[in-house]
């Protein structure tokens, strides 16, 4: 079991995962010809506020980045991070 506010990869559902006080946040992803599509980021309306998809989004940028995979932001939140955050404008595709 995952400890609470752990993000992890649920490979099986292509997606990242964090559970906090029973509340499920997710990032999930598609892999494809070495690119790593970001295309949707939830986050319960009870976690908001808390950086929970900023942590999805690091790990899952981390994940790329360690994995030599470039990154197609297709999520607004993502899109909208990479931009913010020039340590990871290199990932894009």
């Amino acid at each position: 079991m995952k400890a609470d506010g752990e993000v992890w990869n649920n490979t099986a559902a292509s997606r990242y995962e964090c559970t906090i006080d029973g509340h499920v946040s997710v990032a999930d992803y598609q892999l494809a010809d070495g690119v790593m599509a970001l295309t949707h980021t939830v986050v319960p309306p009870e976690l908001r506020g808390r950086g929970v998809a900023e942590k999805l989004v690091r790990a899952a940028l981390a994940d790329a980045r360690a994995g030599e995979l470039k990154v197609t932001p297709a999520c607004s939140y993502v899109a909208v991070f990479i931009q913010r955050h020039a340590e990871f404008q290199d990932l894009v595709a």
